[in-house]
């Protein structure tokens, strides 16, 4: 089997509800990069990228031109056995693993496909049937944030992820923490999020004064070195997320004792191959994982829900499904919520079949 065609698409997708977080950033229209590769046995291959303005170093207009600079190592060459050839693309274009994380999730989606068997199946085999999902609110209104836990409590989702720092007001983010928890009651699982935005001193005093209320830290500062300073004053668990993106990381966050959870996604490591050994060196170092990725919709969603099922339940905190957040859908076959949970596909590969009307005209064609 040979790779004789490339296309990329461009889809433009809306939030549900404008999403804000700390530092400016805002998460309510963005462009995901869906890449396609045929091959020379009419077989296709999916994959999908969808970087946050401002989020990490990655834009979504920076796909192509990484993809028309490794189309001639991916043309022509055999598809099958996706870690040999993102190793050649490597040596073709180091870094920029945002943009290969498309191309790698792609190719094992043609690998399935080849083999005839679901994602799951060659990435470990299923250890559960579904995994369970948590629900991230967008820094606004106390009470409307409660709210939106409630409605999804309702749809029996146990995890909520608390946006802070919009507004720069820490005693703001306490009221927001208390009126969640207050909405959800003493057994969920809160992880308080500033995605790099607060200073140590603020985030120490805002989980000082919700003490009481058993919250996990969500990435408050920059640096794992800050991060680290608000674990050891705080005594609060600490999930790392834009500060673990490749395993020097994961070995350094490790190190200084602030990663008792880590959120493992595909564009930071560069696709699904490079997160499988994230996760690998996650649980040989005993920390708990988060599998998903930046954003996207049913192609990257699909993808977590795999390796998702695929990772050993007791150290799996939970899978994100992307595409319950925007529209418009890509691939309505694509895994939904099912009271808090998710499950991949049974058909090969991937197990999404993209809509050609929602992805439109390609914006580039190599073959």
């Amino acid at each position: 089997m040979r790779i004789t065609k490339i296309a990329i698409h461009i889809v433009e997708l809306t939030s549900h509800v404008a999403y804000r977080m700390a530092g400016g950033k805002a998460c309510e229209t963005v462009e995901s990069v869906v890449v396609r590769l045929e091959t020379d046995e009419g077989l296709t291959g999916w994959g999908e990228v969808c970087p946050i303005p401002r989020y990490l170093p990655a834009y979504a207009r920076g796909v192509p031109p990484a993809v028309e600079e490794l189309a001639p190592v991916l043309l022509g060459a055999d598809p099958l056995g996706p870690e040999a050839l993102m190793g050649r693309c490597e040596v073709a274009l180091p870094g920029h693993p945002y943009a290969k994380s498309a191309i790698d999730m792609a190719l094992w989606d043609l690998t399935g496909k080849a083999a005839g068997m679901p994602l799951y199946r060659l990435l470990g085999g299923r250890q559960t049937d579904s995994v369970p999902l948590y629900h991230s609110i967008s820094c606004i209104a106390p009470d409307e944030m409660a709210r939106i836990a409630e409605t999804v409590y309702a749809d029996d989702i146990r995890q909520f992820q608390v946006k802070l720092g919009a507004d720069g007001d820490w005693q703001a983010d306490v009221a927001r923490i208390r009126a969640v928890r207050e909405a959800v009651g003493p057994g969920p699982l809160i992880f308080a999020d500033w995605n790099c935005g607060a200073t140590a001193l603020t985030a120490i005093r805002t989980a000082r004064a919700i003490r009481d209320l058993d919250v996990m830290l969500e990435q408050p500062c920059e640096s794992l070195d800050a991060c680290a300073q608000v674990r050891n004053a705080t005594g609060c668990a600490m999930k790392i997320d834009e500060g673990a993106h490749d395993m020097a990381t994961l070995l350094e966050a490790h190190r200084l004792g602030c990663m008792d959870v880590v959120a493992v996604k595909f564009s930071k490591f560069g696709g699904v191959s490079a997160a499988r050994r994230a996760r690998d060196l996650c649980l040989h170092l005993g920390t708990m994982v988060m599998i998903e990725d930046v954003w996207g919709s049913d192609i990257a969603t699909a993808a977590a829900a795999h390796l998702a099922v695929a990772t050993a339940p007791a150290y799996l905190l939970n899978a994100c499904d992307l595409s319950g957040y925007v529209t418009p859908r890509i691939a309505p076959d694509g895994p939904v919520r099912k009271r808090g949970r998710l499950a991949p596909s049974d058909r090969p590969g991937l197990g999404v079949s993209p809509e050609p009307d929602t992805l439109g005209d390609a914006v580039a064609v190599y073959a």
